[in-house]
């Protein structure tokens, strides 16, 4: 990890030339970022990555020869550094994801979008310097409040016992969930704890356009609930998990006893859209049953202020401990201003969600 003053060393590894030079061109002109070489391919990377020592790697996920997925898992147990994927339109980046990369970005598609793409390739670079590298994905751990686990066909996941609650209880909780950098798979242990029953829940992940349907589809692969990507007007209802669309602010609306969200294009709040505080915040204003706030790992404070107000309004808040969290940022600053009622791993927050919502409280 670079210091404050230092600036922070990266490797672009991309086996496109006009590629490497968008991203060389666009790196080199940040204060605090020195672009210190390149590789061409995994092999190339693997020695260079020995020889420069960077603080920072960026990666194609799609090259020739060994993948930028396979790749990873041969380099991180090796050398655990933090990884920004430059990626198409491309189910693959989750794999990669999985395999330990820390965050991604969208290749540009045109030459009116490499400015933005090299701002926010900048910025994830800048945050990745102080992520928390894992090598493998983390395993849930055993403890009184994990939920129980029934028996399924070898192709299926474990289902978690199910909650046991009536409809009508169930259809009166709304659970919020939000997460930035290192999220894609902190969510990911979360849901796949979480039973078929589970009160609806609406999530904020920031990802850049076109991977939220992708992400909500591969998560609805692998949990037990239905998960897909939120249009607008969706009712939240038990058994259904909404993701956020990218570049669309969520909030929920309530209308009588029934519980929606609105999908619209607006200015950015805490300097994103989705923003986890404009979920949090509607949250706050629009829920009159029980609710619950879960922020997680993501640099910066997004979703901090809307869980205080969730907290303020009776809701049940959790918070992702440091030590699970790729950047202790977003849980952090919540955990400072008083929004959180519990801290958590990532392993242990199913259990303690499941916990709270069988109690009488």
């Amino acid at each position: 990890m670079s210091s404050a003053s230092s600036k922070i060393r990266v490797l672009v590894v991309d086996d496109s030339a006009v590629a490497r030079n968008v991203i060389i061109k666009g790196l080199t002109g940040h204060p605090r970022i020195e672009v210190v070489g390149y590789a061409i391919n995994a092999s190339d990377a693997r020695s260079k990555v020995r020889l420069l020592s960077p603080d920072v790697m960026t990666l194609d996920v799609e090259m020739p020869g060994t993948n930028g997925i396979d790749f990873l898992k041969q380099l991180l147990p090796v050398h655990p550094l933090p990884v920004i994927l430059v990626s198409s339109l491309n189910l693959r980046v989750f794999d990669a994801l999985e395999a330990g990369a820390v965050d991604f970005v969208r290749k540009p598609d045109g030459e009116e979008s490499r400015e933005s793409f090299i701002q926010s390739l900048s910025s994830k670079i800048i945050v990745a310097s102080h992520a928390r590298v894992r090598g493998c994905p983390a395993k849930p751990a055993q403890s009184p409040a994990a939920p129980a686990s029934r028996p399924q066909a070898a192709h299926a996941p474990a289902a978690p016992q199910l909650l046991g609650l009536g409809k009508t209880e169930v259809n009166h909780t709304i659970i919020g969930l939000g997460a930035s950098t290192g999220g894609t798979e902190a969510t990911l242990a979360v849901l796949k704890q979480l039973p078929a029953d589970i009160p609806g829940m609406v999530v904020v992940q920031h990802m850049p356009t076109g991977f939220t349907k992708m992400y909500a589809d591969r998560l609805n692969r692998l949990c037990q609930m239905e998960v897909r990507e939120a249009k607008n007007g969706d009712e939240i209802h038990q058994g259904l998990v909404l993701i956020a669309p990218a570049d669309l602010q969520m909030r929920v609306v309530r209308m009588g006893s029934r519980y929606t969200v609105s999908c619209q294009p607006g200015e950015k709040v805490s300097g994103h859209r989705p923003s986890v505080d404009a979920l949090f915040s509607s949250m706050a204003a629009q829920v009159k049953c029980r609710m619950v706030g879960i922020i997680m790992t993501g640099m910066g404070r997004d979703g901090a202020d809307g869980l205080l107000e969730m907290r303020n309004a009776g809701a049940y808040t959790i918070g992702q401990d440091k030590d699970s969290c790729v950047v202790y940022g977003m849980p952090m600053v919540a955990q400072e201003i008083g929004a959180v009622t519990v801290q958590a791993s990532c392993e242990n927050i199913a259990g303690v969600l499941m916990a709270h919502l069988k109690s009488k409280n």
